[in-house]
């Protein structure tokens, strides 16, 4: 294996994105990083914070996996439940139909920004975030946007998602002057571009479809399927669909970027890797997977997700404090050092606060992995904070979306 495709493979792995991570966390606790401060002494506040919001929103503590699917339940009206019931069809087939909504639904997930609404026609309740992407996206699915096949709406294929056409998900979406969807645009090529990478892995998406993992995963797992590759699937056949992003020997890293405190050697030196997206729609498969009577193993290999809500809960509750005002007053790319540098912290901090937040519930890191402790949970608690600090709920340091990162 050459140097390059090993520096590749290393930065696909949640181990990679851990130690890359936890390098920047060690540069800031000796204070030598430009942009963040690390107080310690404001995590136990987060902890308490984050076991009263699981505690009200999961009193007998059977938190689910923050997955995709919990969002399909914004409002108290269980969609997904409704889609199940018209799914009769045997468990692999329904499971490939809820992978095909999945993983469209999770690439169309990227922040909405503060001003998007959706109205959904059915039940009049007004959405927005990560629930009106969700509910527009499932909505979207029902009625075949994204198949190819009129006889067959309830799927997602590879034709169909290279030829998406705009208007028809800026209706299906209610994006337009008046409410506008934060980086429209970049979600519509990433979708196009998921149909083409669909098309070109015929070996991990069987059939043409999302859903065509699961032939995948269970060709070479069989019944117990290993969290790292589902994960690793994702990256190797989601690759081609990220854009302006660095490549290393022509292949594109998607989810990886520059800091003077990532650490490491060869070709992949400086360079952390996060995967957001990747890992959120892996933890989203897990409840599709194990429906079919599979097992997860090892969910807790896979990291936290560097995104606002996580990370505004670390610097809302003063864990990180920004270093300068124009932190917070500044629109930031997703690749300038003072995001990069804030995901990464938001990692490290992750894996700490999960283990407070296990002490305090007397839980087990098998009890409650970390994918739980996130639903529970920390993104819970961040927004919560948010809308206690600021009157939109908006996150303590503004990211510029292009509709593919957060």
């Amino acid at each position: 294996m050459s140097d390059a495709a090993a520096a590749i493979g290393y930065l696909r792995s949640p181990l990679a994105i851990r130690a890359r991570c936890e390098h920047i966390f060690d540069a800031g606790c000796a204070g030598a990083l430009r942009h963040f401060t690390i107080d310690l002494d404001a995590m136990p506040a987060v902890a308490d914070r984050v076991v009263a919001v699981t505690r009200a929103a999961y009193p007998d503590l059977q938190i689910p996996v923050h997955g995709r699917i919990n969002h399909f339940r914004a409002g108290g009206i269980d969609r997904a439940a409704a889609l199940d019931a018209r799914l009769a069809a045997p468990p692999d087939d329904r499971a490939r139909t809820w992978i095909d909504l999945i993983v469209v639904s999770v690439l169309l997930d990227a922040g909405a920004g503060d001003a998007w609404r959706y109205r959904e026609p059915r039940t009049g309740q007004v959405l927005a975030r990560s629930e009106g992407l969700a509910v527009a996206s499932l909505r979207a699915f029902e009625a075949g946007a994204f198949s190819s096949d009129p006889a067959q709406p309830l799927r997602a294929d590879a034709a169909a998602l290279a030829a998406l056409d705009p208007d028809r998900l800026a209706a299906a979406f209610q994006h337009g002057p008046d409410n506008p969807l934060a980086g429209f645009a970049g979600r519509v090529d990433l979708v196009r571009a998921l149909g083409a990478a669909i098309a070109a892995a015929p070996s991990l998406f069987v059939g043409g479809r999302p859903g065509g993992l699961l032939d995948h995963l269970a060709a070479s797992a069989g019944t117990t399927i290993d969290a790292s590759a589902v994960l690793r699937a994702l990256l190797d056949g989601l690759a081609p669909i990220w854009p302006g992003r660095i490549a290393l020997a022509g292949t594109n890293l998607g989810d990886v970027w520059r800091h003077p405190a990532a650490g490491g050697t060869g070709p992949s030196a400086g360079l952390v890797p996060f995967h957001k997206l990747s890992q959120w729609l892996a933890y989203s498969l897990f409840e599709p997977l194990e429906r079919t009577g599979r097992t997860i193993a090892q969910p807790g290999a896979l990291t936290g997700l560097p995104e606002y809500r996580n990370g505004g809960l670390f610097v809302d509750l003063g864990v990180l404090v920004p270093r300068r005002d124009d932190i917070r007053t500044t629109v930031h790319a997703p690749g300038d050092e003072v995001i990069v540098e804030w995901r990464a912290l938001t990692v490290a901090l992750l894996d700490r606060v999960a283990e407070a937040v296990r002490r305090r519930l007397g839980k087990t890191p098998a009890e409650l992995p970390l994918a739980r402790v996130l639903e529970g949970g920390t993104w819970a608690a961040g927004r919560a904070v948010a809308r206690e600090l600021r009157p939109d709920g908006g996150p303590p340091i503004q990211i510029r979306s292009d509709g593919t990162v957060f």
